[in-house]
């Protein structure tokens, strides 16, 4: 996806993309190696991506766009999405131009478009209060929500996750395992106490002991969200932070892969060494200067995704565990 800085050259820019993506489908689809549609194919999925309009936005989604201008902003707007007509890998816009949707609603559409497994639940006459609702599930959950985190999360949870907490979105997910982890590390250092009077005294001006000075570790590349915690250990793109002001949190490199990785094994975990020493050394030194705020925590993505398809091994991931842990 790309920037639209001016309409005309974004419009452009996205017509040539598309219809450059349109005949390499085409290509692709007439050869027997390159499977179309994976096995078991989605159901009345489409054949291939098409293109209807002369540009991108269509002429539809460019009045709606128009439309919306006067009631909110529309800078990251695209185009207008027909998601009756979306199916299985494939988004429809309100033109009639088909994309391979290789973004999935940034990765929180992982089953396609209108599923019918997710029909079915949505219009489950047993979903129904929940979805009306929009309960708080952590204060006033139904009778059936151990039963669905049972049968749902924990199904999938990895060896020594026992238990979940539902949130409602990747930011505030992040944003509340920074205050976890900053509350169990505090308590830690309480000896196991509760928060002291002047604690709590103290905490509702900002100021210490009850608002200690602690830090996240982060991975240069990373993207975590764009609330104030996330997007200070977000180090993606500069569009993201400008003019947001930061907590003054650290970040190290992460590994950069060197491909293929059988011909390339020496120079990676000469590489993932780098990255780990670097960690280790910006967590002591958080430690060992009154003027730094103590690392309390590290984030790491499995997979940088916005920072360049960026993948370390599992043994980096492990050591880095262990470097969190000492």
């Amino acid at each position: 996806m790309i920037a639209m800085h001016g309409r005309r050259s974004a419009s452009l820019q996205l017509t040539r993309s598309w219809r450059s993506f349109s005949a390499l489908s085409s290509h692709a689809s007439s050869r027997s190696s390159l499977p179309w549609t994976p096995a078991p194919p989605f159901p009345g999925e489409y054949d291939g991506a098409h293109v209807r309009t002369a540009e991108i936005p269509g002429p539809r989604s460019s009045a709606l766009r128009d439309r919306m201008d006067e009631v909110t902003q529309t800078q990251a707007v695209h185009f207008f999405a027909d998601y009756r007509a979306s199916r299985g890998n494939y988004l429809v816009d309100v033109d009639g131009n088909r994309y391979l949707d290789v973004l999935g609603q940034i990765a929180s559409l992982p089953i396609g478009y209108n599923h019918p497994a997710m029909h079915a639940a949505m219009t489950d006459p047993a979903n129904l209060p929940l979805l009306l609702q929009r309960p708080c599930l952590g204060m006033l959950p139904p009778d059936d929500w151990p039963g669905r985190i049972e049968s749902t999360l924990m199904r999938f949870a990895p060896p020594g996750l026992t238990d979940a907490h539902t949130m409602m979105c990747g930011s505030c997910s992040n944003e509340n395992a920074f205050k976890a982890a900053f509350i169990w590390y505090q308590t830690r250092k309480r000896g196991g106490r509760p928060p002291s009077p002047e604690d709590m005294d103290s905490c509702m001006a900002n100021r210490a002991p009850g608002t200690p000075d602690l830090a996240v570790l982060s991975f240069n590349g990373a993207f975590h969200g764009r609330l104030l915690g996330c997007m200070s250990a977000t180090h993606s793109k500069a569009i993201h932070k400008v003019d947001i002001p930061a907590f003054d949190w650290p970040s190290v490199d992460f590994p950069r892969t060197t491909y293929p990785l059988d011909g390339h094994a020496a120079e990676n975990a000469e590489e993932e060494a780098r990255c780990l020493d670097l960690a280790e050394r910006a967590i002591a030194d958080s430690h060992a200067s009154p003027d730094r705020p103590d690392v309390a925590a590290v984030i790491v993505e499995p997979i940088q995704a916005e920072g360049g398809d960026n993948h370390a091994s599992h043994d980096f991931f492990r050591k880095l565990r262990d470097v969190a842990s000492r």
